[in-house]
This record gives C-alpha cells, structure tokens and sequence, in this order.
C-alpha cells in the first residue's frame, strides 16, 4: 500500500526533476523514491562511521583468539560454572 504526497515545487526544481525523470527514463515518482532513498543510505553511512569512529577511539585492544579465551576464562572461573 502506498500513501500519497503532496509537495509543493518551485518551477526550478520541478524542471530538474523532470530532466532526471527523463534522463533515468523513469517516472517522477520513481526518482523521488530512489532521491529519498539515496538520501536515508547517505545518513546511515555517516553514522555508521561517526560510530567506527567512537568505536577506534575507545582504544580496545583485539581480542584473544578462542582457544586462549577459553584458557583465561577456565582460569578466571571454575570450568562448567557458568551453567
């Protein structure tokens, strides 16, 4: 189901919309779908670094591989305590 949309455009950026129409051969609301779209992928990829980024800040060293994890928890815990 899809919900209607009134918006209001000067005649600028009406021209532009129909000249991207045109050059993708698709209809106008095609292209503001795929407009929006483009725009929502461009704010998820920039959070998606701002957080990358906080993540590098944090200055956590990598982890240990499995098995020398699972040593360092034996030694930590008693083996089978945590069931």
């Amino acid at each position: 189901m899809t919900n209607r949309l009134d918006v209001r455009l000067d005649i600028e950026h009406r021209r532009r919309l129909e000249e991207l129409a045109q050059e993708k051969g698709a209809a106008i609301s095609d292209v503001v779908r795929s407009l929006i779209d483009g725009a929502y992928e461009d704010i998820l990829r920039t959070r998606r670094k701002e957080a990358i980024e906080r993540l590098i800040g944090l200055n956590v060293e990598d982890p240990p591989d499995p098995d020398t994890l699972s040593r360092e928890l034996e030694a930590a815990h008693e083996p089978g305590g945590l069931r």
